[in-house]
């Protein structure tokens, strides 16, 4: 009796249960990180493979940026409202008996959507006091931009206005200067520097604020 076939076709079927059965490992599927801004809706969904669906995601390690949330199901969503750069470690895990789990990490980088900086931070001279800001457009919306320059006494809290600019302000438009100064009577003034930034297409706000530390004094009346 020839067992030559018989053991030949078993151990075909064998294999061939083995091939069918075994699962492609669990993996995250590459995707590149596209760039966030801060004030600007974001969302991304993440992608796995292999193991056994469907897979739940969670952060493993590090920070989101703020304003960000990752759900069970891989979206990675939210509106970011600082800038900065942030690794976070992603984790993904199967529905496997036992369950399979990997971890990736993900480096993100936020960009301010609107930056509002001293130029000249401001300085008493005599009875005056001056100095100037700039304003930056990190997006690639055109800015409707209102900036608005005070000095609010110590004493009364009364506002005086030192500054006031409203324009367009140009997609990736960067150090856009604005100077400001007026005579104010003797007393001590904090200088307030509000930046208001509509996106009327979008129906979105930005907002952006500096204030001295400390009250500026003027020791003489105009």
């Amino acid at each position: 009796m020839n067992l030559t076939k018989p053991i030949t076709l078993i151990a075909a079927l064998i294999c061939f249960c083995a091939t069918a059965g075994a699962q492609e490992p669990l993996s995250i599927i590459d995707m590149p990180m596209p760039p966030l801004t801060a004030g600007t809706d974001f969302r991304m969904q993440l992608h796995a493979k292999g193991g056994v669906p469907p897979y739940v995601w969670s952060v493993a390690g590090g920070d989101l940026p703020e304003g960000l949330t990752l759900s069970a199901d891989g979206c990675l969503c939210g509106r970011p409202t600082k800038p900065g750069t942030f690794t976070i470690v992603l984790k993904v895990e199967d529905s496997g008996h036992p369950a399979h789990l990997i971890t990736k990490d993900l480096r993100a980088t936020v960009s301010a959507a609107l930056l509002l900086e001293w130029l000249e931070e401001p300085k008493v001279r005599d009875n005056r006091i001056d100095g100037s800001v700039q304003v930056s457009n990190g997006t690639l919306d055109t800015f409707d931009l209102t900036v608005v320059i005070e000095a609010v006494a110590s004493d009364s809290h009364r506002a005086t206005t030192l500054g006031y600019q409203h324009f367009d302000l140009k997609p990736r438009s960067v150090n856009i200067p604005i100077t400001f100064g007026s005579t104010l009577p003797h007393g001590g003034y904090t200088i307030h520097v509000d930046a208001v930034a509509e996106i009327p297409l979008k129906k979105n706000i930005l907002r952006q604020r500096l204030e001295t530390p400390k009250p500026l004094q003027i020791a003489v009346g105009p």
